[in-house]
């Protein structure tokens, strides 16, 4: 294994049982490894990028910010229900079965309404069965489609070429990381 990607529980679509964030989990992937650790999970901007690697952090992968580019695959209206996105418009689901971090929307309701009322894991799998994913992110179907992503949905406010989000990230990066308050740790 040349590098291993270690994601905190604030990123979109499938995550770990644990609800391990990534400010918790990248110290202690990098204690526990001797090759690279990539960060993901909550990282959006040059300066989350920065703060993964204060952690420890060799890179980082991020998601959740390019589904919000002209060149991403996603459907207008599901990039749309991101940029309307607030802070707590997220949430991990289906916790028995294959956790995953969704946008809230009625599907999502009625996961939750299962989950409540005690679904055992074949009920919750059938319930996210039947092209969800697709139909949500892909085809645009947002009441009744799986919505994928993290909680940095929060933070987004356009959608943008993808070269200019590259752009954007290494420029806040590079402010980030010249920020006279650096000088002082």
């Amino acid at each position: 294994c040349d590098a291993v990607v270690a994601e905190g529980f604030e990123a979109g679509g499938h995550n770990g049982r644990e609800e391990t964030t990534t400010m918790v989990l990248i110290p202690l992937v990098k204690a526990a490894v001797k090759i690279p650790v990539i960060a993901a999970g909550g990282i959006a901007t040059g300066r989350q990028m920065l703060a993964a690697m204060v952690l420890g952090a060799d890179g980082v992968q991020i998601g959740s910010r390019f589904v919000c580019t002209n060149e991403a695959s996603a459907h207008p209206d599901f990039k749309q229900a991101i940029i309307q996105a607030k802070e707590g418009d997220t949430l991990l689901q289906m916790k028995k079965t294959v956790p995953v971090r969704l946008l809230k929307n009625a599907f999502a309701d009625q996961v939750r309404e299962a989950e409540l009322r005690g679904a055992d894991a074949a009920e919750l799998n059938q319930l996210l069965g039947r092209g969800r994913a697709k139909k949500g992110m892909f085809e645009g179907d947002m009441e009744q489609g799986e919505l994928e992503i993290g909680q940095v949905s929060a933070m987004m406010q356009s959608i943008q070429p993808a070269a200019a989000v590259v752009q954007e990230i290494w420029h806040d990066f590079q402010s980030a990381l010249n920020d006279p308050l650096h000088s002082l740790v």
